[in-house]
């Protein structure tokens, strides 16, 4: 079984469980936040590994409370290398079928990672990766929403996979998939690098339409402006 209803006391069902699957989540400095993303994606997801990047905050401590496996770089490496050590935790120490990279600070959605399992389940996909320009209006600004589609055509184009959101943290890889990624690039070219050899693998995969929440929080760090800087940099120099 993959899959197993789960009930708060007095309630219906949240939604199923998914248990053929494992969470990866680098984590640096969320600890205002990371205890509560954690929880509530564990709801459905009851594995999950997250890689404390050389965080100088209670963030590791703060995951493990919410009954995550932490394993923790001793210095900040960067995303890329954060990904890399939660995915060669699930290949050497679990027998998950799938891996979910999932984000530390509450952007994305356990519900939308649980149905991008069950459509790479259902229609025996290696890879689904999420993207947030596949339903409606994106709250996404005018200069982020440039930079991201400018990197999907650039990524289509390197990787022969046609895109509309190359660097949606959110995507659900198939454990055959995950054995043949080797990612080198530690910072923001690792969501470049990621569907090069995601594209290079020929295996079937397909978008997934998801929604990330731009909290207050989120926006407290000045995230949006530098990820567009930092993808910018990606593009010219990856």
């Amino acid at each position: 079984m993959t899959t197993s209803n789960v009930t708060r006391a007095g309630g219906p069902a949240l939604a199923p469980r998914v248990t053929d699957t494992w969470l990866v989540i680098p984590l640096y400095n969320e600890a205002a936040v990371v205890r509560e993303v954690i929880s509530q994606a564990r709801e459905i997801f009851p594995y999950v590994v997250v890689v404390d990047d050389g965080s100088n905050d209670d963030s590791a401590r703060q995951a493990a409370a919410a009954g995550a496996v932490v394993v923790r770089h001793p210095v900040n490496l960067g995303q890329g290398a954060a990904l890399q050590t939660g995915f060669s935790y699930v290949l050497e120490k679990t027998n998950a079928d799938y891996v979910v990279t999932f984000d530390a600070d509450g952007q994305h959605s356990a519900t939308d990672a649980a149905a991008m399992v069950a459509a790479a389940r259902d229609e025996e996909r290696a890879v689904i990766l999420g993207s947030r320009f596949l339903q409606g209006p994106s709250p996404v600004g005018w200069l982020k929403r440039l930079v991201l589609r400018t990197a999907a055509a650039v990524s289509s184009r390197t990787s022969g996979m046609r895109l509309t959101d190359a660097h949606n943290g959110l995507r659900v890889i198939r454990r055959d998939v995950l054995a043949r990624l080797d990612l080198r690039q530690n910072r923001m070219a690792h969501a470049s690098e990621i569907i090069r050899q995601i594209g290079a693998t020929g295996l079937p995969w397909r978008e997934f339409p998801v929604r990330i929440v731009y909290t207050d929080y989120s926006r407290s760090k000045g995230q949006s402006l530098w990820n567009s800087v930092n993808i910018l940099v990606d593009l010219l120099f990856s």
